[in-house]
């Protein structure tokens, strides 16, 4: 059959009605996608510098910078315009007393979001033992939180099972309103888990989680910044990431994007955005975000081919 026949035609422009309405769901990810910031010093100014008001922003908590740091950034960045979600650590949260202090401030400030981890353990005992108990505690209170978070883990753990990681989510199901992803490289990896969390009742979105662009410098800058202790732990934590950024090549979080582009049109998941851990790189990322919208959006724009030989349509005239 020639190329030029209707039937080729027909087929070439169902193609791209159907790659337009693929990468539809991949443009909403995009939009809502939102960034994970540090507690640094200069943290805020460089988030006023790099990042539109529009993106939404989490702040970590860690032992090393405690969670008084993450709450004071993420008031100064709501004031700022910006919606954000502080980090909520069952091992920094030392009692109900405490935690209550922090929702009072988080609602004279307006933040309606959180985002709630077990976080590694510091030099004092809390009040509660995972995630999970410091949610309870949480929605005994009249907390105003709109958003909450949970984290989800697609690689497992290497000292806790499958069955026992997918029990203690679904177990924080009811008290969250989402889930984001440690950084994962593997699409298929995702992919496969989105699925398994279907299969077992888990629908929450999932949002997931992965390096912005990064560079090595900046990298290896973080992991000494974030203390002594912290920074060991960090470097263990993330081996996979290291060798992404110091293998030939380097990373490109494009290579994850197109991996997964397919999968967000699909029912079998819940696949609903991405997460991007910054490592404070915050210039080199958002200009990687500006560019993939305009790739997007040129994407869908662009007309429907045209087989060669054929005979484009007269302009209609008023």
């Amino acid at each position: 059959m020639s190329e030029n026949s209707p039937d080729a035609s027909s087929r070439m422009a169902t193609a791209h009605a159907r790659s337009s309405h693929s990468s539809e769901p991949l443009r909403q990810a995009f939009r809502h996608l939102g960034y994970e910031v540090i507690p640094f010093k200069k943290t805020r100014d460089a988030v006023l510098a790099y990042v539109p008001k529009d993106v939404p922003l989490t702040v970590t908590a860690s032992s090393a910078k405690g969670q008084d740091a993450t709450i004071d950034l993420a008031v100064q960045l709501t004031c700022d315009g910006y919606t954000v979600a502080p980090h909520l650590s069952a091992r920094q949260v030392i009692d109900r007393a405490y935690l209550a202090s922090i929702v009072a401030r988080c609602r004279e400030a307006g933040i309606t979001s959180v985002f709630v981890i077990g976080g590694d353990r510091g030099s004092a005992p809390t009040e509660f033992r995972d995630a999970h108990d410091l949610l309870v505690a949480l929605h005994e209170l009249e907390h105003g939180f709109t958003d909450i978070g949970i984290g989800g883990h697609p690689e497992g753990h290497p000292a806790v099972s499958d069955e026992v990681l997918f029990a203690a989510l679904k177990d924080k199901i009811p008290l969250a309103t989402h889930i984001k992803t440690q950084i994962v490289f593997d699409p298929k990896v995702i992919a496969r888990w989105a699925q398994e969390l279907v299969r077992r009742r888990i629908d929450l979105p999932v949002y997931v989680g992965m390096p912005g662009t990064v560079s090595r410098q900046k990298l290896l800058r973080v992991s000494s910044g974030i203390g002594i202790g912290e920074s060991a732990k960090f470097l263990k934590k993330q081996q996979s990431l290291l060798w992404r950024f110091f293998g030939p090549g380097g990373y490109n979080p494009d290579k994850i994007i197109r991996g997964l582009a397919t999968n967000f049109s699909e029912a079998d998941n819940h696949l609903a955005g991405f997460h991007v851990f910054t490592f404070n790189d915050l210039g080199p990322t958002e200009a990687w975000r500006q560019k993939s919208l305009r790739r997007l959006h040129l994407q869908a724009d662009s007309p429907a081919p045209v087989p060669a030989g054929a005979v484009k349509p007269e302009p209609e005239h008023a």
